[in-house]
């Protein structure tokens, strides 16, 4: 799928950018590199309300699972988000870390983490997963269907890669 080169945008752009298509998205696909060199996804949900002025999102796991083991083995994660409804999708690359603040675990917790971990934040098999952004890719897919598939047909008649299909930026935030 070929979408429109963007320009650039600005750290404070990308943020807001990043954040826009993330937002409502439920569960993100978290990615590990687990002790015996395998990728591991798991879906996760994201803690914030929006991406800190550091670019770092946050994620609570058990302690008691392999999330928390394989993000002490490799740091390097990588987290999903899709939202095929409104054809938006991006790609964070990162570096996660064990957070041990019970403020910021306060401050982030919601009732709906009580369903996972029923005996709240305080719970020691609560882990605060911190993931500072490193970069982001993501595709945001203005066309409807229709049009999305009258270009898909059009290359195919031509032989030509379909063009135009939406907003594509990488996003480099450190």
């Amino acid at each position: 799928m070929r979408t429109r080169p963007s320009p650039l945008p600005s750290p404070t752009e990308a943020r807001a950018k990043l954040w826009e298509l993330i937002k409502d998205i439920r569960f993100a696909m978290f990615t590990t590199r687990h002790a015996n060199g395998y990728l591991h996804s798991r879906p996760m949900t994201t803690q914030n309300r929006g991406i800190d002025a550091d670019d770092r999102l946050y994620f609570f796991m058990s302690r008691a699972n392999g999330p928390v083991d394989d993000v002490r083995n490799d740091a390097s994660v990588n987290v999903v988000y899709a939202d095929p409804g409104k054809d938006s999708y991006v790609s964070v690359s990162g570096n996660a870390r064990v957070v041990d603040d019970m403020a910021r675990k306060e401050q982030l917790w919601s009732k709906m983490n009580d369903a996972w971990f029923p005996r709240g934040p305080t719970d020691p098999d609560v882990a605060l997963v911190e993931v500072q952004i490193i970069q982001a890719h993501y595709w945001d897919i203005d066309d409807s269907k229709i049009v999305q598939l009258f270009k898909m047909a059009a290359a195919a008649v031509t032989g030509s890669p379909p063009q135009n299909l939406g907003e594509h930026a990488a996003v480099r935030m450190h």
